[in-house]
C-alpha cells in the first residue's frame, strides 16, 4: 500500500509524456495559391488535447500527495518521483505548448516561415523555471502553509490554459492576443519571473476552519466559480492572476 501514491505520480508523469506528444504531432499545414502568391497555414485543433492531459496530471498530482498523507507513506522517494514527474508534465508540456503557439504566430508574420528557430527558444525557459522552482522547493523546509514562488503546477495549468482559450474560448480578443508573438514572449516573461521568484503565495492547505483564517481561499474560490461561468477557460489565467493579487494582500499572514 505504501506504493501507491507513487504509481499515481507515475502516472502524472504518464499523462504529461501524453501531453508531448499530442503537441508535438501537431504541424503546420500550408497551402500555397500560386495565383495570389499567398500562404494559409493550420495547426490542427487537436493541440488542445495536451490541456486536457495537463489537467489530468494536475488532478493525479494532487490525489499522489493526498494518498500519501492519507495511508501514512510519505517518503524521499516519493518526493524526489514527485518533482520528477511535474517537472515533465508542468514544465517541458507547457514549454511544448508554447513553442507551438509561436510557430503559428511567426509563421502568419511575412517572410515567418524564414525566420530563425532562436525566435522559438524562449519557450524552454518554462521547463528551466519550472526545474528549478521544483529543486528549490525540495531543500526548503519553510513552504508548509505557503509558496515561494508560483507552483510548476500553477505554472503548467496557466500554460495549458491557452489551446483551450484559443480553439475552444468565446473571447475574440484573447485570440488575437495569442496570435502575437510579444504577447507571448510577455506571458513566458511573467510565467518564468514568477516562479523562479521567493514571493510568498498561498498554501491552499489549510490551518484550521475558521472563516477569519481562510478569507483568501474562500475568495479565492468565489473569483473561479465567477470567472468559471461568465468567461469559460478564460477563468484560469485569471484565477492564477487573482492568487497572486490575494497572496499579495494577504502576505503577512502567510507565515
Amino acid at each position: 500500500m505504501k506504493q501507491v501514491p507513487n504509481y499515481f505520480t507515475l502516472l502524472n508523469l504518464v499523462f504529461g509524456c501524453i501531453a508531448i506528444i499530442v503537441t508535438l504531432q501537431n504541424g503546420f499545414i500550408i497551402y500555397s495559391d500560386p495565383q495570389i502568391g499567398q500562404q494559409f497555414l493550420r495547426i490542427p485543433e487537436s493541440i488542445a488535447l495536451a490541456s486536457v492531459f495537463i489537467g489530468l496530471a494536475a488532478v493525479v498530482d494532487f490525489l499522489d500527495g493526498f494518498l500519501a498523507r492519507l495511508l501514512r507513506a510519505d517518503s524521499e522517494m516519493g518526493k524526489q518521483l514527485d518533482s520528477l514527474a511535474d517537472v515533465v508534465s508542468f514544465g517541458v508540456a507547457p514549454g511544448m505548448i508554447m513553442y507551438q503557439f509561436l510557430r503559428l504566430a511567426i509563421a502568419a508574420e511575412p517572410d515567418g516561415l524564414d525566420s530563425s528557430v532562436l525566435w522559438l527558444l524562449p519557450a524552454l525557459l518554462l521547463p528551466v523555471a519550472a526545474a528549478w522552482r521544483l529543486a528549490r522547493f525540495n531543500i526548503d523546509t519553510d513552504q508548509k502553509y505557503y509558496f515561494k514562488g508560483l507552483p510548476a503546477p500553477a505554472g503548467g495549468l496557466l500554460i495549458a490554459s491557452l489551446p483551450l482559450i484559443y480553439w475552444h474560448g468565446n473571447v475574440d480578443a484573447a485570440v488575437t492576443l495569442l496570435q502575437n508573438k510579444w504577447v507571448l514572449y510577455a506571458i513566458i516573461l511573467f510565467t518564468t519571473v514568477i516562479t523562479v521568484s521567493t514571493l510568498p503565495l498561498l498554501s491552499l492547505k489549510f490551518k484550521d476552519f475558521s472563516f477569519k483564517n481562510n478569507i483568501p481561499k474562500v475568495v479565492l474560490l468565489a473569483v473561479a466559480v465567477v470567472a468559471g461561468i461568465f468567461t469559460g477557460w478564460l477563468a484560469i489565467p485569471l484565477v492564477i492572476i487573482a492568487y497572486i493579487l490575494l497572496s499579495l494582500a494577504f502576505k503577512n499572514s502567510l507565515a
